[in-house]
């Protein structure tokens, strides 16, 4: 019989993370970078108790907001390209609720956390207890049942055994390159604290690896063959080369073989933007460069991509009737959308091995100097779009290339939602891997400020600018204090248009009355004046608001030196936005209307729908 150790449940479940390591360049490395906790009284005492016995070895981190500090332990990991992670933990009832919206998003991003909510008492005898919600048809739910959707796996443990499987099962998910994303285990408070004999080798270290899957022979034929067919062929990069480390291989098949790129959201800075066959941002927030490669292309090797409707132009964008779509994928659901010959493997396992297929091959030569004098005619409107200007109130490209000409390309930037995506996708410039960090699959407001402190843990040399609009900081800006706590310093530039401004453009373009979006069109006795900076600063910030461009260089500059988190704030326009570039997108307008500008909008609408390619 094996040697066993008397511990509770929550001793056992620290003690098991702290074991499992890593392996990155080389260095072998604890594969949690600790634990984000907000206590309560569902936690304090069991897991709350067992962090402390291992505060050295999993640090644990104490934030202000239970989903900032979730979308912090979820950027750390996309900075890490999913090989390191985090978990968070928080008591029943409001705290674990809170999570809900950050676990959506992993889910949806395909992004490693392992969340500890605590839950009621599993022998139920003080039911109801504090922040309990009760069922009147059914004694087993507790709000933790609203994980279950948004979770990769999900348990609910009652028993200080099933801690055993339970964590087995949560680590293959977490490090599955297919199956990635959000693992939640409910921890029943009573359990937290009860005892039970766990055998020793439960706890023995483990080093996990990023398991690379090579392509199935005849799938690799039928896409090497498609290629080598194709007159016009085109990749789509998404976060999959990233998480893969597969920018080298990408590099070398584009290079060799003269197939001009584009990178969606996620797979942005795959290549570096001036890299000559990288033609940038691709779909509704692309450049002209990409879109009117993929409106034409005949072959799409659309890799470690989900093809969402922003980059698909919601499916109106790839017009060639004849087009074929090769689906590199390590997830099967994701390799085979829309008739695509799948290719099942690790994105650079896939690369090399079509790469080595089209040796001695290469696109027409025409198509590839198409595609170069493409890219020389956009990068000149971006450069309109982007330049100086002494305007009061600057566009959000404009404030972009500031930002750009003060801090470079070797910076990693960092945004959500809004309107700053989409002009970032298409006009920022990015350096090495992983120097773009976007989260846009689940568009989070809120999750700017706390997701960089996430991504400045994940790599402390590198700096770290965030942009955001006033909407999405005065949803989520607690973070900002822990950066300061915790020593992170990050560079923060506040673009305030005084509402949100991106969805009034929205509004307008589908013939909609400005209504309700910016601060000036909503319900109001006296409308706000809210000083941003003096915010920031009594958070423990160094910041300044800011006039001009010119202004917000400087700033900037000296923003390099500062040894905390700066906030630089500058006033912006909410209704510019770059005409350059872009694609249709498919947002309902209504059928019928009193107003004779939505019946117009509907109008055009109809005529946009034409172009979907449906079911194809």
């Amino acid at each position: 019989m094996s040697k066993t150790v008397r511990l509770t449940m929550a001793q056992a479940l620290t003690r098991f993370l702290a074991a499992q390591m890593t392996v990155i360049d080389g260095e072998k490395l604890p594969i949690f970078g600790g634990v984000w906790a907000i206590f309560g009284h569902g936690n304090v005492a069991g897991i709350g108790e067992a962090l402390y016995q291992h505060r050295d070895d999993l640090p644990t981190f104490r934030a202000h907001n239970e989903q900032a500090m979730t979308h912090a332990a979820i950027a750390y990991a996309k900075a890490n390209f999913r090989r390191r992670f985090m978990a968070a933990t928080s008591s029943i009832g409001p705290g674990a609720v809170n999570m809900v919206t950050a676990a959506a998003l992993a889910h949806v991003n395909r992004l490693p956390v392992l969340l500890l909510p605590g839950d009621v008492f599993a022998n139920r005898v003080p039911d109801p207890v504090l922040q309990q919600a009760e069922d009147f048809s059914d004694g087993t739910v507790s709000v933790n049942d609203c994980f279950r959707p948004v979770s990769r796996y999900f348990d609910r443990i009652t028993r200080p055994e099933q801690i055993i499987p339970a964590l087995a099962r949560a680590m293959q998910v977490l490090t599955d390159p297919a199956e990635c994303g959000p693992v939640t285990l409910a921890l029943c408070q009573d359990v937290q604290a009860e005892a039970y004999d766990y055998p020793e080798n439960f706890f023995a270290e483990r080093v996990w690896h990023l398991r690379r899957p090579r392509p199935d022979r005849a799938e690799l034929a039928a896409a090497v063959k498609a290629l080598k067919a194709a007159r016009k062929p085109l990749v789509v990069a998404g976060g999959g080369v990233l998480y893969s480390g597969a920018s080298g291989e990408l590099a070398m098949l584009v290079e060799a073989a003269g197939i001009p790129a584009c990178e969606t959201q996620g797979g942005k800075s795959s290549l570096a933007d001036t890299h000559p066959l990288n033609m940038a941002a691709v779909g509704v927030t692309g450049t002209s460069a990409a879109n009117r490669l993929a409106e034409e292309a005949d072959v799409v090797l659309a890799v470690g991509t989900r093809l969402q409707d922003f980059t698909t132009g919601s499916w109106a964008l790839f017009q060639n009737s004849s087009k074929t779509i090769i689906g590199l994928n390590v997830q099967p659901f994701d390799a085979g959308k829309h008739h695509a010959l799948p290719l099942v493997a690790d994105a650079a396992e896939g690369l090399a091995e079509l790469a080595a297929g089209l040796q001695g091959w290469k696109a027409p030569a025409d198509w590839t100097a198409n595609a170069a004098a493409g890219k020389k005619a956009w990068q000149a409107e971006a450069a309109r779009a982007t330049a100086p200007t002494n305007a009061a109130y600057p566009s959000d490209a404009q404030v972009i290339g500031a930002v750009q000409r003060a801090m470079g390309s070797s910076v990693t930037v960092l945004h959500a939602a809004g309107g700053l995506p989409g002009e970032l996708h298409k006009l920022w410039q990015a350096g090495a891997p992983g120097s773009y960090h976007a989260e846009y699959g689940f568009s989070t407001m809120g999750y700017e400020i706390a997701g960089a402190l996430g991504a400045k843990m994940a790599r402390p040399e590198q700096e770290v600018v965030v942009m955001l609009g006033d909407g999405s900081y005065l949803m989520l800006n607690s973070e900002i204090a822990t950066s300061v706590m915790l020593g992170l310093k990050l560079t923060i530039v506040l673009l305030d248009n005084r509402g949100y401004g991106c969805i009034n453009r929205l509004q307008m373009a589908t013939g909609g009355a400005n209504f309700n979006n910016l601060l000036k069109d909503s319900r109001h006795e006296t409308l706000p004046d809210i000083d941003f900076a003096a915010h920031a600063t009594s958070l423990g910030a160094i910041a300044e608001k800011v006039s001009s461009i010119a202004d917000l260089e400087n700033a900037l500059e000296k923003a390099k030196k500062n040894s905390r988190t700066t906030v630089i704030v500058i006033d912006t326009d909410p209704l510019i936005s770059t005409e350059a570039g872009g694609h249709w997108w498919d947002v309902a307008v209504p059928e019928v209307s009193t107003r004779k500008e939505v019946n117009a909008a509907r109008k055009s609408y109809e005529e946009k729908l034409k172009l979907q390619r449906v079911g194809d």
